[in-house]
């Protein structure tokens, strides 16, 4: 659904205040005392900051927790542990995939989210329970937020004999992205699991968005094979490594990496974690790197954080990379809006004429200011239509 709105009184980047006439869903025009034309509804902005909508390049709507009781958790350190506890408790916690992803999808809508990278389970227990969960949501919430796909082999790849065949169905089903996980340390094969991989994204024509927790050499081994297919296949721009924590390593092997991303634009996604090294944003983005960030899980069986909210993200994107300066407040908030829409490819993104009206209306003096406060009482318009208003939605989770 689209719409034809004028925002009056409204501070771009918390910079000059300006009207912005919405018309059929698009931004038509940006200037001072705008008149609003016959029957066009008038939205008073109220002197507050105006933002291209927030972009959630991260997360897993499949499994979230989000309005269920609370999960005692209790799981073993290791990764495979977490795995294998979810896999295997989904149905007896009752995750539907498409009720849950579905709350997710508004609670991340009303904190100022239009667009959603998600990444779906693909496994040999469940099939495609969490991708035609999240396929209902995508379609049930589109006038609300936009949700792309990426079929992801949680459980492994290679390991599980069968999962292969359902990443190709899934494809086939209609998921835009290929996913990939720890080709080294979960299935202990890396030349075969990116040959697979790389080669789901060869045969569907899509792009590959692909887990490396694994730290320091093991990680920068995997991230050289990566590279190389991404040359040899002539795949550059269509490759994401999410979590990337060997970049947070020493420089001296780090750098000439980045070099390496850059050319063959190779983008990064951070969550920017507390616990774990990090992607450097700043070295990155002067790289020429594109670099997003996401919530990743939200109340799931791995752990009880997140609210989705990607302002919050921006200030995580800060703590962890030091940022301090009101000017590198703004790039940790790029990382959560134009950057995130560079990555997923938004066609029409962004805060100029011509561009959808996905946008965010928030109080604030300055963009640092609505960073750091964080305030809930955030107006959202996606495709120029208000969807949400002081932290409630037009539409009711299930």
């Amino acid at each position: 659904m689209t719409a034809s709105l004028l925002l009056k009184n409204v501070r771009p980047y918390a910079g000059p205040a300006v009207d912005i006439l919405v018309d059929g869903g698009r931004i038509a025009r940006i200037g001072k005392d705008i008149a609003a034309p016959a029957g066009v509804a008038v939205e008073d902005g109220r002197g507050e900051i105006v933002i291209p909508g927030l972009v959630e390049a991260h997360t897993h709507l499949d499994k979230s927790l989000w309005g269920q009781p609370w999960y005692k958790n209790e799981v073993g350190p290791k990764l495979l542990d977490k795995i294998d506890n979810e896999r295997e408790n989904k149905k007896r916690l009752d995750i539907d995939p498409a009720r849950q992803s579905a709350r997710q999808s508004i609670q991340s809508s009303l904190m100022g989210s239009t667009h959603i990278r998600s990444h779906v389970d693909v496994d040999t227990e469940h099939g495609l329970w969490g991708v035609e969960g999240v396929m209902h949501t995508r379609d049930a919430c589109r006038d609300i937020v936009d949700i792309e796909l990426v079929a992801f082999p949680q459980s492994g790849l290679l390991r599980r004999p069968g999962t292969l065949e359902l990443m190709d169905a899934a494809m086939k089903a209609g998921c835009e992205i290929v996913g990939g996980l720890d080709p080294c340390a979960i299935d202990r094969d890396p030349k075969g699991h990116l040959d697979a991989v790389f080669g789901l994204c060869q045969s569907y024509g899509k792009p590959l968005d692909i887990h490396l927790h694994e730290p320091g050499e093991m990680g920068l081994f995997s991230f050289d094979l990566i590279v190389e297919r991404t040359r040899t296949l002539g795949m550059a721009g269509k490759v994401t490594v999410s979590h990337a924590f060997c970049l947070g390593g020493d420089p001296a092997q780090v750098d000439p990496l980045i070099e390496e991303l850059a050319e063959l634009d190779i983008a990064i996604m951070t969550t920017a974690p507390a616990s774990r090294p990090a992607p450097p944003v700043k070295k990155l983005l002067a790289a020429g790197v594109r670099v997003c960030s996401g919530s990743d899980g939200i109340r799931d069986t791995w752990g009880p954080y997140g609210n989705a909210d990607m302002l919050e993200r921006a200030m995580f994107v800060g703590l962890r990379n030091n940022f301090r300066r009101d000017d590198e407040l703004r790039l940790a908030l790029d990382v959560c809006t134009t950057e995130g829409a560079k990555v997923m490819e938004i066609a029409d993104y962004g805060l100029a004429e011509g561009k959808a009206a996905d946008l965010v209306i928030l109080p604030g003096e300055t963009v640092a200011e609505a960073i750091v406060t964080r305030s809930p009482k955030r107006r959202v318009l996606k495709r120029g239509k208000v969807v949400a208003r002081d932290g409630v939605s037009v539409r009711t989770a299930p």
